[in-house]
């Protein structure tokens, strides 16, 4: 790749015509918090790699609350200065994304640890198809950790447990999740919607961009160390890190709620089948004790399937996550009607069970009953009769959070 050279001649607002302005191919986004001693030294490269390369660009500082002159200083330079109060790296990215000009934004921090003067590689993705390319600074993906440029824990432990864990539960075609240094469609950024304020909005885009379907590519690049000499990092490992756990648990339905739950179910089923019939497993003999907990097993269970799809349909309708076939093919099957056809067909025999037990009582004259038999009634009448009502109360929840909004890009119907 071609290096650009150190020049002054940069593409600045006052350089372009209004028409080019509004036409831009790219701009460069850079958050910044107090980084007076690198900022220039970044938006100077980021200039002159458009400038070399002949890429009608922008560079912009999202400032979010400097206090040590990095606003007038990136300004100097040539960078649009864009002031967002809300605090945190994702406000700043997100106010800095919203005011860029460009069809495509390249994201990079102000430490000086991301080499601008790889723009031209991230660009060539892009135009090829990609809608957001990724960099990558472990050697597995290609990558270089220079000597000094990341913490031990953050290279062996945290951003490789980050990014195994996406490529297993969201199959993302990465390896460096949290790599800061990364480029995207304007139109990929409206199209999923991002939420996060923090230091997780840089997970939280490769996520949904997985999700949604988006073509994701990715470049190797090599990390520096940080050039500041007096700032202070702002990533804050455990605090960062579990926010960062948080969201993928958020999002993933199916691993938090689903999969639990269903294997509870299905274990809690097993064990009371076998307590119900009186097997005897060596020495030990599975009873009505042994029901009454497998009945509890199998409601928590359920309770946690509730959840998922409750979770699913919420996070949907908030742009959390897409409105893909599956779900489409999920809300068409599980309506209202259904749902209390089921509810009711749960609640009767257990009714009808604990009416059983009932019988038993009154032709003992109401008095205390001894003999275990009637347990083996009440057990899985009062089982049934909870997951029936649960599943009616259920299948209206549903039925709400699933209604037509009239702002919501895609509505569910009932």
């Amino acid at each position: 790749m071609a290096v650009a050279p150190h020049s002054s001649n940069t593409y600045r607002d006052s350089d372009l015509p209004r028409t080019e302005l509004e036409q831009l191919e790219l701009s460069v986004v850079i958050p910044c918090l107090d980084e007076a001693e690198t900022i220039v030294e970044c938006v100077t490269t980021a200039l002159q790699t458009l400038t070399f390369h002949k890429i009608a660009g922008e560079v912009i500082v999202a400032d979010n609350g400097s206090t040590d002159g990095s606003p007038l200083l990136a300004e100097e330079c040539g960078a649009r200065v864009v002031s967002v109060k809300e605090k945190g790296y994702g406000s700043a990215l997100m106010g800095g994304i919203d005011n860029a000009r460009g069809r495509y934004i390249v994201m990079g921090d102000a430490d000086g640890s991301y080499d601008f003067r790889a723009i031209p590689l991230f660009l060539q993705k892009l135009r090829s198809g990609c809608d957001l390319v990724q960099g990558c600074r472990l050697p597995v993906g290609g990558g270089v950790v220079e000597s000094g440029a990341m913490p031990w824990l953050h290279l062996y432990v945290g951003n490789p447990f980050f990014s195994r864990f996406a490529r297993l539960l969201f199959r993302t075609p990465i390896h460096d999740i949290n790599c800061g240094l990364r480029a995207f469609s304007k139109e990929l950024y409206r199209r999923i919607d991002q939420r996060c304020t923090g230091m997780e909005f840089a997970v939280e885009m490769v996520l949904k961009a997985t999700l949604f379907g988006e073509s994701i590519g990715e470049v190797p690049i090599t990390l520096h160390p940080d050039k500041r000499i007096t700032g202070k990092p702002h990533l804050r490992t455990f605090r960062d890190g579990w926010r960062t756990l948080r969201f993928y648990l958020l999002i993933s339905p199916r691993w938090i709620f689903l999969y639990p739950g269903l294997f509870l179910m299905a274990a809690g089923a097993l064990l009371g089948g076998l307590a119900l019939g009186s097997v005897q497993i060596g020495s030990a003999v599975l009873g009505i004790n042994t029901a009454l907990v497998s009945s509890m097993i199998v409601i928590v269970g359920y309770q946690l399937v509730i959840f998922a799809a409750l979770m699913k349909i919420f996070a949907v309708m908030e742009g959390l996550l897409p409105y893909n076939k599956t779900t489409k093919t999920y809300f068409q099957l599980f309506t209202l009607e259904r749902g209390l056809l089921c509810g009711g067909a749960a609640l009767l025999p257990g009714l009808t069970l604990i009416g059983l037990a009932l019988y038993h009582w009154w032709s003992a004259s109401f008095g205390d009953l001894t003999s275990e038999v009637t347990l083996y009634y009440v057990v899985p009448g009062v089982l049934l009769s909870i997951l029936g009502i649960q599943t009616l109360f259920s299948s209206f929840a549903f039925s709400i959070l699933g209604m037509k909004r009239k702002k919501a890009s895609h509505s569910i119907s009932y």
